[in-house]
């Protein structure tokens, strides 16, 4: 959770980050929102207030009073209030956001239920709803709960129509290429990350930086822009840079807008080779057989076997394949022969058949991949 100023509070711009990675804006979220060219913005990820509207203190077992959440941008007032505020808000970031983009709100059982139902007001379209599980979360001092141990994320499409990005291989891959779920089991900000002034955290709920990064890296592409409309002390600019994509922070507190910029500049953006998103299978581009005939990666007549190097079939001029044999004589596509030549319903041609490259049966699959790497 971050800040957003008052009414009639500052709306100049303040310190700008490392140019041209990022922007920093000070001042009322809305205002500097409205601002925007529309539609120039890929990603949102926003931390609101969370409006806990705790009374008195709280104490642990041995007396010791917990930092809580007791700063005035918290609290916004009552049910009514706060949907207004965050009509506002949400309607201001959608109107940033590309038809394609996706937005990100976290929150917990105070708040996130009304803001889910404001943002399909508003026209957004939910894709998941996202559990951060905490491994170490506060504990429940007063014994009359159970602990609260997550948040939730929404993760929001710009609508039903949008065309969003998902990088799920590389969510796969992140996650020891396994499918990634919707749960994600993430310390809170802690040690070196966690910001200190005087001693005390920086900022109350600043989140922890692996957070971000599963967010950022899933939804987003290298180069572009994420908008943060509650800064706070910088995290969501500090992996934007770290994963060479480009922010836009806007934060209603000068100080905590000073301690991001300060954070960012020592961040050091990862080279363009070692960012690129990995790519699913339905991703990547799409060539046809006949592509590799025609750029001399494979001959008219060369033959191909399967892996055993018993079946085998002709290549053709057009990009297609023949055989004859026992099996009868077979003309059509990689799939369609190999599936006749297997007696199979379905084949995948191009990791059936083989060419023989420097002594080795490789998959013609190969030959595709050097294709593509050549086009991109």
């Amino acid at each position: 959770m971050t800040t957003r100023a008052p009414a009639g509070g500052r709306s100049d711009e303040g310190p700008d980050s490392s140019a041209p990675e990022g922007r920093i804006l000070v001042g009322d979220c809305v205002a500097h929102m409205e601002k925007l060219p529309e539609g120039s913005v890929d990603m949102v990820f926003a931390d609101p207030p969370y409006n806990l509207q705790l009374k008195g203190e709280l104490h642990r077992p041995n007396n010791s009073r917990v930092d809580g959440v007791e700063d005035a941008w918290d609290r916004i007032g009552d049910f009514a209030a706060y949907d207004r505020f965050t009509r506002a808000w949400l309607a201001a970031a959608r109107r940033a956001l590309k038809p394609d983009g996706t937005l990100w709100v976290i929150g917990s059982y105070h708040n996130i239920f009304r803001v889910g139902a404001v943002l399909q007001d508003l026209g957004y379209w939910v894709l998941n709803d996202v559990v951060w599980r905490k491994t170490n979360p506060m504990p429940n001092f007063r014994g009359r709960r159970f602990t609260n141990a997550h948040e939730t994320m929404i993760w929001a499409a710009h609508s039903a129509d949008s065309r969003y990005t998902f990088n799920y291989a590389a969510m796969k891959a992140l996650n020891d290429d396994l499918q990634m779920r919707s749960d994600w089991l993430i310390p809170v900000c802690g040690g070196p990350e966690r910001l200190k002034q005087n001693g005390k955290k920086a900022h109350p709920t600043q989140k922890p930086e692996a957070l971000l990064y599963r967010a950022i890296l899933a939804a987003s592409r290298p180069g572009e822009v994420i908008l943060d409309p509650f800064f706070g002390t910088g995290t969501t600019g500090a992996v934007a840079k770290r994963l060479g994509r480009r922010f836009i922070g806007i934060e209603g507190d000068p100080s905590y807008a000073a301690l991001a910029k300060a954070r960012i500049a020592d961040i050091r953006a990862a080279g363009e080779s070692d960012i690129e998103v990995t790519l699913s299978k339905r991703e990547e581009p799409r060539i046809p057989f006949g592509w590799l005939i025609e750029r001399g990666l494979l001959q008219a007549g060369e033959v191909l076997t399967d892996p055993s190097g018993r079946l085998s079939a002709r290549v053709r001029a057009d990009g297609t394949l023949a055989t004859s044999g026992p099996r009868g004589d077979h003309r059509g596509s990689i799939h369609q022969v190999g599936a006749a030549v297997q007696g199979a319903p379905a084949c995948n041609g191009w990791t059936f058949w083989c060419v023989n490259l420097e002594g080795r049966r490789v998959p013609i699959d190969v030959l595709r991949q050097k294709l593509r790497a050549e086009m991109s």
